[in-house]
């Protein structure tokens, strides 16, 4: 199995959330569907060169948030969760909105402003 996960030394995130997020990527676009067999702790850390330290925090983490589930002596696997995928795009979009209002913010916008302009953005978008 190829583990393709791209970690960059510059980006200001710590590395386990890098990973979580890219394994949370992975699941949400499908290439990693619902019981899927994660690489081990220690064939995800040689695979991308972190300490086994973090990789376990990253499964740790993702684990308590129900993305994946881990079976003593198997490994980890994605969660069977009918929802996962559903449930990490509208995680992933919430991100994205946080960052738009924390930008209306650094521009000076209240929240009554930047409620009026999604309220244009939705009026003015059609799907």
């Amino acid at each position: 199995m190829t583990i393709k996960l791209f970690l960059s030394q510059t980006d200001s995130r710590p590395m386990y959330l890098q990973i979580m997020v890219q394994i949370k990527q992975k699941i949400s676009v499908g290439d990693w569907q619902a019981g899927f067999h994660l690489p081990s702790i220690r064939e995800m850390a040689a695979a991308t060169g972190v300490s086994v330290i973090t990789i376990k925090r990253s499964y740790s983490e993702l684990e308590r948030e129900g993305v994946i589930y881990t079976q003593q002596g198997r490994g980890s696997f994605v969660a069977e969760s009918s929802d996962m995928r559903n449930e990490l795009l509208l995680a992933e979009l919430d991100e994205k909105l946080k960052q738009a209002v924390k930008h209306a913010k650094e521009l000076g916008l209240s929240d009554a402003e930047i409620t009026e302009r999604i309220q244009q953005v939705l009026l003015n978008t059609s799907v």
